[in-house]
């Protein structure tokens, strides 16, 4: 039934496109705005980011005839005020900064939800760089971990939905042994620990308003009755920061989305190896693309469609694996996102 819901999902809002081009406001009778601003925020460093969005915004611009800038905020909460202002008119969410713009503010809807892999879900992974925590026999290189049906799941990084450091795609699909400029890319270990080993060190979280790098992994200690000022807490500002963070030593653990490590992985190849996933957090809805609900409905489903469209193409699939990666895309659906409205609830994020 749910597949079913989405295939006429997509359906209605696909009847909403006739010519994917700047003709469409004509033949819908709505006018459309001369200029659309699609706003992201960093998941790697703010410059290479605002880079990296360049070709699908310009992609977006011709297609629909209208000019379509990109711009890249300080974190979630800037581009929620952003989008809640009128300043942006698209945004890329994590789920619960989604969710904590759309209640404060009101005037916003989800419109995409990624697709990783095929996988609608996704979660943070606890990263170290002290292997003397790993359970006896289970540090092991070229090994990734997996959320079970029987609880966590260690198993070969090629086996795993999330792109694992060492992993590329090859003519044969999934490999290890990437190569890049700077040497071989490590294959990555992983091994498990249980988080208590966080109590009195220091832990990196991305920010506040992230979901896999601050607030489920937040939860998740708390519910297994290890407390806030049980542990130092630094904010990296971001999920490459907080990989960093553990590389360079300036923390005991980390937490970002798996598999932030390859963030690292051009400029330090050695990242898999000296940075080790220890455990994972529970499964957390993808990112979502929202959208103003003032806009003309004509323009939402131009813009669904050549997004979808782009992200097909050879180009459209590298700038999103830079960018946020995703590997497909899906019409979101408001009530999937009641799980992060509970977390938020239980952390007080909302207050």
């Amino acid at each position: 039934m749910k597949i079913i819901k989405r295939v006429a999902a997509v359906l209605a809002l696909s009847l909403l496109v006739v010519s994917c081009g700047s003709e469409e406001s004509e033949q819908s009778g709505e006018e459309w705005p001369d200029k659309i601003v699609f706003g992201f925020v960093p998941s790697q460093e703010q410059e290479s980011l605002q880079d990296n969005i360049k070709p699908m915004m310009d992609h977006l611009t011709e297609k629909l005839g209208i000019n379509v800038e990109g711009i890249v905020t300080t974190d979630f909460v800037g581009l929620g005020v952003a989008m809640g202002t009128g300043e942006a008119d698209l945004g890329a969410f994590g789920p619960a900064g989604f969710v904590m713009a759309q209640k404060e503010f009101g005037n916003m809807s989800v419109m995409a939800q990624a697709i990783r892999y095929g996988a609608p879900t996704y979660h943070g992974q606890w990263m170290t760089n002290d292997s003397s925590i790993c359970n006896p026999g289970t540090l092991k290189s070229g090994t990734a971990l997996i959320n079970g049906s029987d609880g966590l799941e260690q198993v070969g990084a090629v086996d795993s939905v999330a792109l694992q450091v060492g992993v590329y795609f090859g003519d044969s699909g999934k490999a290890l042994g990437e190569t890049v400029d700077a040497g071989t890319v490590s294959p990555g270990m992983s091994c498990t620990a249980d988080i208590s080993n966080v109590i009195g060190k220091t832990v990196a979280f991305t920010n506040e308003s992230s979901t896999s790098g601050y607030q489920y992994p937040t939860l998740q200690l708390r519910n297994a009755g290890i407390e806030d000022d049980q542990y130092e807490k630094v904010f990296a500002g971001g999920h490459d920061g907080s990989v960093a963070a553990v590389y360079n030593g300036d923390a005991d653990f980390g937490v970002a989305y798996d598999d932030a490590r390859r963030t690292m992985r051009k400029t330090n190849p050695d990242v898999g190896d000296k940075v080790i996933v220890f455990n994972l957090t529970a499964e957390i809805p993808n990112d979502v693309v929202a959208v103003r609900t003032d806009l003309p409905d004509s323009l939402k489903g131009a813009i669904y469609y050549n997004m979808d469209a782009y992200l097909k193409t050879e180009e459209g699939e590298a700038v999103s694996d830079e960018v946020f990666g995703w590997t497909d895309m899906q019409v979101a659906k408001d009530s999937d996102f009641d799980v992060v409205r509970e977390a938020n609830e239980k952390l007080g994020v909302n207050d």
